[in-house]
């Protein structure tokens, strides 16, 4: 095992041609060293509630180029451990000739990677990628990117594990009951999901970008101005939500900032322009940050947007950035729907949109979401609304149908730019999301101008219950899609502005994708663990499903 006095990482996060920024988590206070190739970087821990973390900027790179790298606390060695068995970690620049290739999913729990584990949740995709990745003379090329798109901690559904530190601590009789009550239980969660030995070795090498979604936080989390009245009308919410965003901050979003935006960040700019020899505990002043994110949606942005070579990358926050007043209702506020307005652009071989909830989902199961919105809203009078909301937080009716405004701004932005409105336009317009529990490929139906695309990969390590697969797959075909059309018409909901199906699936194994710009199109993969002999310690890799996105002639 690698020194106690690395709770977790290194993990390598922002990267692009000339700089590496590596994240790490220590026992106590001091000074983190990364060595590379005769040279070092160092960066002061900062502490939050009793934690201490540290983001070391590696910079003055060569682009394209590959480096082992060690790291020092204090002087002393704590990465790698001497007696892994797993190869150097490395920090690898981005070039300009490269073509991208970059791996997402979502929705992961952390269960033990034993018999009772995989028997209850699945082989854990992202672990049996890193194996492979790992093992010599596998021919399988790194990804430049792993995009995690929600759900990679569970805050609501504990557990037995989490559930035991926990107990151990409060009584779980009272509310928040086996839910998450503070920071301290979110970096025990944290340190769950993140410190498998394999999983371990592959953050420390391959770069990573997330976003949220509701289980980081809670299921639902702000589908209606009823449910968030609901929450913040219990004793333990504030405690809950300035813990979640404080977290998700620190162990999430930190890394998503290039360091030019870190410069720019609140927070960052506190922590970076600390000079007294003790460390620097902003755990008041994140706090206070949290919460003012929570009711003042606005003030601050969790959505990022990344150049990569010719192929741009959006990043959307899709839960904290809500409008939830009834009359002016979106999934993105005005001022986050400017943001993402003013990057949805052409002039790129590929345009990706990361958003944790599927923009297109099934024909029928969005039909659906966009009645239940106009129900709520009052189209069929108070007691259907009544319904209508009972019903939305049953079955999670909340996604972009379930905010037609929203929903139809996107609509008109992809199809601008897939059709040369906003600069040349790119071969594909390409949604990737996870969220629903399955995994699928969509496409608008169109004739001409780019494809518009939505692939999604959910979940990582969280099987969708045998039910609920009938469920989503009943309302994805046939007349399940007529009838909730037909109801949405019914409730006032116009048409959809274009129309969408299936090209792929749904399947709804355990699974990891990944794309690759190839000159033949956009090449996507999906891949599951499979056990094979018992070894449940060692899974392999099997593909799915594969596509490749070939561009539409001109």
């Amino acid at each position: 095992m690698t020194s106690s006095r690395l709770i977790l990482g290194p993990m390598m996060r922002y990267v692009d041609a000339v700089s590496a920024s590596i994240w790490f988590e220590t026992r106590d206070a001091g000074q983190v060293v990364v060595r590379a190739a005769g040279r070092s970087w160092a960066a002061r821990t900062f502490a939050v509630h009793g934690h201490h973390y540290a983001l070391v900027h590696v910079h003055d790179l060569h682009p394209d180029s590959t480096l082992p790298y060690t790291v020092e606390i204090d002087g002393n060695l704590v990465w790698p451990d001497s007696e892994s068995a797993f190869p150097a970690s490395v920090i690898a620049t981005l070039g300009s000739e490269h073509a991208l290739r970059l791996s997402f999913g979502s929705c992961r729990t952390s269960v033990p990677h034993d018999e009772n584990g995989n028997r209850s949740h699945g082989v854990d995709a992202l672990r049996a990628s890193a194996l492979r990745l790992a093992s010599p003379n596998t021919g399988v090329p790194r990804p430049d990117l792993i995009l995690f798109l929600g759900d990679q901690v569970y805050a609501d559904l504990t557990t037995e594990k989490m559930q035991e530190f926990i107990r151990a601590r409060r009584d779980i009789s009272e509310p928040p009951g086996e839910e998450l009550a503070d920071f301290e239980e979110y970096a025990h969660l944290y340190r769950l999901a993140w410190s498998d030995e394999a999983n371990r070795w592959l953050l420390a090498t391959v770069p990573t970008a997330m976003i949220f979604d509701d289980h980081d936080i809670r299921d639902d989390w702000n589908t209606s101005l009823s449910w968030k009245r609901e929450m913040e009308a219990t004793t333990w919410w504030r405690g809950r939500i300035v813990a979640g965003l404080a977290s998700y901050w620190v162990y999430q979003h930190l890394g998503n900032m290039s360091p030019a935006e870190r410069a720019d960040d609140e927070m960052w700019r506190e922590i970076a322009g600390h000079s007294a020899a003790a460390e620097l505990d902003i755990s008041a002043r994140l706090d206070a940050f949290a919460q003012r994110c929570d009711q003042e949606p606005t003030s601050y942005r969790w959505s990022y947007c990344r150049d990569i070579n010719d192929v741009r990358l959006i990043v959307v926050d899709s839960r904290a950035a809500r409008q939830l007043e009834p009359a002016r209702r979106a999934l993105l506020d005005e001022d986050e729907t400017h943001w993402l307005d003013e990057r949805m652009r052409g002039g790129f071989r590929h345009l990706l949109v990361g958003t944790s909830l599927p923009f297109l989902l099934p024909p029928g199961l969005h039909h659906l979401e966009a009645w239940d919105e106009a129900v709520s809203e009052g189209a069929w009078g108070k007691p259907a609304a009544r319904m209508g909301e009972r019903l939305r937080q049953l079955v999670d009716l909340e996604h972009w149908g379930a905010f037609q405004r929203s929903f139809r701004q996107l609509a008109r932005m992809a199809t601008e730019v897939a059709d040369g409105q906003r600069g040349t336009p790119p071969q594909t317009v390409t949604f990737l999301s996870g969220d629903v529990h399955y995994s699928t490929v969509s496409e608008v139906q169109r004739t001409s101008g780019s494809r518009i695309v939505q692939a999604v990969c959910s979940p990582i390590r969280n099987p969708l219950p045998r039910a609920m697969r009938s469920f989503s797959a009943v309302l994805a075909y046939g007349i399940a899609t007529r009838l909730s059309a037909l109801l949405a018409r019914s409730a006032g909901v116009s048409s959809p502005p274009f129309r969408w199906s299936g090209i792929k699936g749904p399947w709804f194994d355990n699974c990891l994708a990944s794309l690759e710009d190839t000159p033949a199109g956009l090449e996507l993969h999906w891949e599951r663990g499979v056990v094979q002999g018992g070894d449940h310690g060692h899974p392999l890799v099997e593909t799915v499903a594969t596509i490749t996105l070939t561009p539409r002639a001109p």
